[in-house]
């Protein structure tokens, strides 16, 4: 008697499972599709989006703000940011000579942005970085090889 009784509330909640399963699939049956033609059509970034970190240009000269002050490379975990600079003859203040950003290994944390007191650095909105090769995600932030402008929104 007590198999018969298990036998058929395996069979009730199989049943009510399967209704539950179903009204979900016949719900999302009437809703419109949320499909991006991509590559023809691009999602738009929301403000608080992290892509890989880029030096901002100072308006006037179109020199990096950066002063290399290295707090950047000394506050990272990952240890992906690498910096160099130099004081030119006559100038100020140093300049970056290189300034290389290893994405393989970067965590997105943002402390690289936040320690940078001189606002120098930012995320980008770089979306579309698809690559198979390592060395297309170490990237000179300084010479940019390829400007990613088009997959930017």
């Amino acid at each position: 008697m007590v198999d018969i009784i298990k036998y058929f509330r395996e069979i009730i909640l199989g049943l009510y499972s399967l209704a539950v399963g179903m009204e979900v699939t016949f719900r999302s049956m009437f809703l419109t599709p949320v499909t991006v033609r991509y590559p023809h059509e691009s999602l738009k970034m929301y403000p608080r989006f992290r892509g890989p970190i880029e030096l901002i240009r100072d308006g006037e000269t179109g020199q990096p703000k950066c002063i290399v002050c290295l707090m950047c490379q000394k506050s990272c975990p990952s240890v992906c940011i690498a910096v160099e600079g130099e004081k030119p003859e006559g100038g100020k203040r140093k300049v970056p000579t290189r300034f290389i950003l290893n994405f393989t290994t970067c965590s997105l944390c943002g402390i690289c942005v936040e320690s940078c007191k001189f606002d120098a650095i930012r995320y980008s909105k770089v979306y579309n970085l698809a690559s198979t090769r390592k060395e297309d995600f170490i990237m000179d932030l300084l010479h940019p090889k390829i400007t990613r402008e088009a997959s930017c929104i």
